[in-house]
C-alpha cells in the first residue's frame, strides 16, 4: 500500500515541526518546506525531506508539486506576528495570503490533494465577544486577521470551482517545545521565558489583565495531522486550543514559578489588542474528541521551562524593514532603534 506524502509547510516552525512528526509517527512520507525566516532546521524531524525556500516562490513550490504526488498538503507557514502585522503590511499580505495562493493554485494543478489543511486564526474573529464560536461572522481588525481570513474565503471558492477539500482550524496562542522564543513580536510565553533566562523583567503591555487560553502544542498538532484521515473534518472550520482563560498577570507567574525565579515584571504602553479572546471548542470535540488532552496550563508550561532551561537564551530577532512607524508601541520602536545603532 502506497504511503501518503504530505507537503508541511513551516516544517521547521513550532506548530509545523510538531506537526511534521505527528505525520511521520501515522506512516506518512513528509516533504518540508520553511525559509527559516522564523523556524529553525533543528527543528526538523529526522525523517522530513526537507526543502528551504518561501511559499512566495512560485517556481520553487510549482516545481515540489510536480516532483511528488501530493496526497495532502498542511500550511503552516506564516509570519504570525499579529501586532506587528499593521506596521508590515506589504511583507504580511506577500507572505500569509500570496504566498497562500502560490500553494492552493498547485494544489488545484496538481490534482492529487485530497484535503488541503490550513492553520488559520482567532485573528479572523477580531472585535467580535468571547467565547468566539465558528459560525460567527469574522471581523479581523489587523492586517494578519484580514490575510488568514482571504485564505480561507479562497479555499471556499476554491472547493466550489475544483472541489479541493480544505479543513481549517484556528488555533489560539499555542506554546510548547520548539517555539520560537528570541521573537519579541509575538508567543508571550516564550517572550516571558527568553527574558527570564536573561536576568530581564516580564514585560507586559497594559496592565495585564487581558485574557487569554493559553494551549500547549500536544492539544494542538495531532488534531492538525488527523485532520487528512477524518473526512468528517472536510471542508469545516475549527477552533483549536485550551478552555480556560487566563490573565497575562496569572501567566507571568505561573512562567517565574515554571522558571524558579520569582516574578519580576515590567509594565510597559499599551497596545491596540483584544482584551479578551478565548474559543469555544465543541465543533472540534465533536470530531477529534479522542486525541484533546487539557493539558493543564501549568503543566505544559513546566515541559516547555524544562525545554527552555535545557536549550538556553535565544537572541532577539529584530524585524527591520518596518513599512509604517506611525502609532508604534513605543517599546518596538526601542527595540528597532537599539538595532539600527549596534548594527552602524
Amino acid at each position: 500500500m502506497k504511503r501518503p506524502i504530505s507537503l508541511v509547510t513551516g516544517c521547521s516552525g513550532f506548530i509545523g515541526s510538531h506537526v511534521a512528526q505527528e505525520l511521520l509517527n501515522m506512516g506518512h512520507t513528509v516533504i518540508g518546506l520553511d525559509d527559516l525566516s522564523g523556524g529553525f532546521a533543528e527543528n526538523n524531524p529526522q525523517a522530513v525531506i526537507f526543502y528551504q525556500g518561501s511559499i512566495t516562490d512560485t517556481i520553487l513550490v510549482n516545481g515540489l508539486f510536480e516532483q511528488y504526488e501530493f496526497d495532502y498538503v498542511f500550511h503552516l507557514a506564516a509570519y504570525a506576528a499579529e501586532g506587528l502585522s499593521h506596521f508590515i503590511r506589504r511583507y504580511n499580505y506577500d507572505d500569509n495570503l500570496i504566498g497562500s495562493i502560490n500553494l492552493i493554485n498547485a494544489a488545484v494543478n496538481a490534482g492529487s490533494v485530497k484535503n488541503f489543511i490550513f492553520t488559520s486564526s482567532i485573528a479572523v474573529y477580531g472585535s467580535n465577544e468571547p467565547p468566539l464560536i465558528e459560525s460567527m461572522t469574522p471581523r479581523p481588525e489587523d492586517p494578519y486577521g484580514v490575510a488568514k481570513f482571504a485564505v480561507e474565503m479562497d479555499l471556499h471558492c476554491a472547493h466550489k470551482m475544483w472541489g479541493l477539500n480544505y479543513t481549517i482550524f484556528r488555533p489560539h496562542n499555542v506554546y510548547g517545545e520548539n517555539q520560537n522564543i528570541g521573537d519579541p513580536y509575538r508567543n508571550v510565553i516564550g517572550i516571558f521565558m527568553n527574558q527570564i533566562l536573561q536576568n530581564k523583567p516580564m514585560s507586559i503591555f497594559g496592565n495585564g489583565e487581558q485574557t487569554r487560553a493559553f494551549s500547549y502544542i500536544s492539544d494542538v498538532a495531532p488534531i492538525i495531522a488527523n485532520a487528512a484521515v477524518r473526512p468528517a473534518a472536510y471542508n469545516k472550520i475549527f477552533n483549536v486550543g485550551a478552555d480556560v482563560p487566563y490573565s497575562v498577570n496569572t501567566l507571568a507567574t505561573v512562567v517565574a514559578n515554571a522558571m524558579g525565579v520569582e516574578p519580576n515584571i515590567q509594565y510597559l504602553e499599551a497596545r491596540k489588542e483584544a482584551l479578551h479572546a478565548f474559543s469555544d471548542h465543541e465543533n472540534v470535540k465533536s470530531v477529534f474528541g479522542d486525541l484533546i488532552k487539557n493539558v493543564p496550563l501549568e503543566e505544559g508550561v513546566a515541559r516547555m521551562a524544562n525545554w527552555a532551561k535545557g536549550f538556553g537564551a535565544r537572541q532577539g530577532q529584530i524585524f527591520e524593514n518596518i513599512e509604517v512607524q506611525k502609532n508604534m508601541p513605543p517599546s518596538w520602536q526601542r527595540l528597532i532603534l537599539a538595532a539600527s545603532k549596534k548594527a552602524a
